[in-house]
This record gives structure tokens, sequence and C-alpha cells, in this order.
């Protein structure tokens, strides 16, 4: 078992001032990750305040509990934040007063080989966020059909190059190692964009492995129903594909953004967003974790249906 590598929590500060509305709540963060938020998240809570951390990872919920430690505010718990409702007690259900979300892939994924997320040092294709999901990198590059492939790469990767990529990784087959997928990549798109198109397409293919942008609608739609009136959601984001979803909902409450009415034309509106902009990393943050640089945060507040 290696050494977890830290995560640098990002937006650390605004984020718990956002979340953190009660210090005698009941809180969850979604994405334990070391236990950096969920720190923060404690140091504001009394002796009465809970804590629920989530992840999927074995390796992170070890980390964070060396990193916590004793803390009878703060309950572990192991599963995928898509369900969310199951994994918390139907007792919790309408009473929590907030949930944090820093969403995507964490630093530790990111800089193990043997997980398969990284093109810049060889290991296999995996690129699981848990050993509890069944597919793979594997199977999405070596066995996906040329139209499936492509439309990974372009609507998930966002990658404008999707068609002459697919093309190249079937013809490439079998890839067994992120090196030769990057070098399948590599081989279409070169010059000063290739790091750019080939961290796309490792994008849409951990997208898909992950089922990320499902299990985020999934846990929204699950998030608006655990929390109490005047409790608060708080997501960080990496890329457009999930600050769209969390935007649409934060204004909506459903995945298309449509405010919808009902039949006395009443808006069922059950969030009020926060940030009427995203909330982004100063110059500070940024030079002092260059990851950060992506980051979007976005928070909004039960306000019940009709507003």
């Amino acid at each position: 078992m290696s050494e977890y590598i830290s995560h640098t929590p990002v937006l650390l500060k605004e984020s718990v001032d956002y979340l953190v509305t009660d210090p005698d709540g009941i809180y969850v963060d979604a994405t334990l990750g070391g236990g950096g938020h969920s720190m923060a998240i404690l140091e504001n809570l009394s002796g009465s305040g809970r804590l629920y951390g989530l992840d999927q990872d074995a390796d992170a919920h070890r980390a964070a509990a060396k990193a916590i430690g004793d803390d009878d505010r703060f309950y572990p718990i192991s599963g995928n934040f898509g369900h969310l409702k199951t994994l918390l007690h139907p007792d919790l259900h309408g009473s929590v007063t907030g949930i944090l979300y820093d969403l995507g892939v964490s630093t530790h994924q990111i800089k193990e080989p043997e997980r398969g997320f990284s093109f810049q040092k060889e290991g296999p294709l995996d690129m699981r966020m848990s050993d509890l999901t069944g597919l793979t990198a594997h199977q999405v590059v070596n066995n996906y059909s040329y139209e499936k492939l492509r439309d990974i790469i372009f609507h998930y990767g966002e990658e404008r190059f999707s068609r002459e990529i697919a093309r190249e990784i079937i013809d490439k087959r079998p890839i067994e190692t992120t090196t030769e997928l990057r070098d399948a990549i590599s081989s279409v798109v070169y010059g000063r964009h290739a790091v750019k198109s080939i961290a796309r397409v490792f994008q849409g293919i951990r997208i898909e492995v992950n089922r990320e942008l499902d299990v985020l609608k999934e846990t929204l739609n699950q998030a608006i129903e655990l929390i109490c009136v005047g409790g608060r959601i708080v997501a960080i984001s990496y890329h457009s594909l999930e600050d769209r979803i969390v935007k649409n909902y934060f204004k909506s409450g459903n995945e298309t953004g449509n405010i919808r009415k009902d039949f006395y034309g009443n808006r069922l509106r059950p969030l009020k967003p926060l940030t009427k902009t995203i909330v982004t990393p100063g110059a500070e943050e940024i030079e002092a974790n260059p990851a950060s640089r992506s980051a979007k945060l976005r928070a909004a507040e039960k306000i019940g249906e009709h507003k």
C-alpha cells in the first residue's frame, strides 16, 4: 500500500464560509479525499455539530482518518456520492445543514501510476476512482465502437479532433498502457497543442469509466431532498461540463436549467443561488497550488418549492 499523496484543498476558506451557517448543524463532505476540507469544517463546528465524510476510495479514508484523528463529531462513510440518500441514515433526510462537493479526480489518484489517470507516467488503463466500479479505461479504449469512442472524446473530452483520434486508437488496438494511449493521441495532434488534447481525451475516458456526469446529476437530485430549508449545497468543479450541471441545478433544481411551474403558474424552484458569478481562486492561491487554476465554486440555499 503506497503512501497517500495529499491533495491541497481548493478554495478552502470560501467553501467553508458558504457552507457552515450553523455550528450545531449536520454537514456532509461528499468528497472526503485526504480530509482537508473536512478538517476546516470541523474547526467551525461546535461540540454538538456533526460531519459525515463520504468517499469511495479506501486510500482516501485511511488518509483522512490519520489527518482528522479521533473526533467524535466525524463519521466516515464508504461509498459513491451518487448513493447519498442510501448512505445517509433516513433520520438525516431533510435535516442536513450543508453538503460540500469537491468534484473531479484527486491528486493522489492522478499521481499514482497504477491508477491509470495520468499520461505522464506509464500505468495500466484503469482510471477507476474506486475498485467498486466494474468498467475500466482498458475496456473503453479497446472494446468501444468507433462511433461511441468518438462521441466520448468529443462530448466528455471536448476535443475537436475526436474523429481522427478515435480512428487512430482503433487502428492501434490493442492498447495496454497509458503511455501507449498517449502516443496514439500525439500521433494525431502534435506540437504545442498536443498536451491539452491528450488531457482532454484522458478526461473524456475517465468521465465515461466513472459515469461522472450521470452520478453528479443523481447526487444533486438527492442533495436537494436531504438538506433542510435554509440548508446549503456548495460545489467546486474543474471543467465546464460539471460546472454547467451545477449551475443548472442551483438555478432551477433540475439538469435543464429551466424553472418549472405548477398548474397555477407558481415557479417550482427549490434552490436560490448564492453566487451570482462563479467564485475562482485568487492569484495567490493559484501560485501556491497551480492545480487550483481551473476551479469554479458555486453555492445555493434551499428555499422550498414555490418562489
